[in-house]
């Protein structure tokens, strides 16, 4: 596994649920099937910008390069197609990225990804239900 990858699920696990010590969090990518070294994680956290806190491991969040999600939606969603467990989102051309990187940077515990072209970002959600929900929270800012 690449240190990207291996960041990528230290990030999904601390996000997840409380992960209180470098052994814990070394069994959970065990099981996940990522091995790690003790050194490896002390590396691994500080490049995180982890800290230990009383509900364990929490990524220090820089402040926000950009604009917050309300404010990206309402100057670039132009419509919302649901498709399932998807949305397709439209904007105008060369508006798709802006808006994907804040709605992921947002952090929705309903939203699983975000895909962007152009002027297109497609939204993935895990059911239909959040799917909705997702719609909901987003048409509120255009309001």
């Amino acid at each position: 596994m690449n240190k990207s990858y291996r960041h990528g699920q230290i990030l999904k696990l601390i996000r997840g649920r409380p992960i209180r010590t470098q052994e814990e969090l070394a069994s959970e990518l065990r099981k996940l099937g990522v091995p790690a070294t003790q050194v490896t994680l002390s590396r691994d956290i500080r490049e995180l910008g982890l800290v230990k806190t009383a509900e364990g491991y929490q990524q220090v969040s820089p402040e926000p390069a950009g604009p917050d999600l309300e404010t990206v939606v309402s100057e670039y969603l132009l419509d919302i197609r649901p498709a399932q467990n998807l949305l397709v989102l439209r904007t105008l051309p060369g508006n798709a990225s802006p808006l994907a990187v804040a709605i992921d940077h947002a952090q929705w515990p309903d939203i699983v990804g975000t895909v962007a072209g152009d002027d297109t970002v497609l939204v993935v959600a895990p059911d239909e239900g959040r799917a909705k929900s997702v719609q909901q929270r987003l048409l509120k800012f255009l309001e």
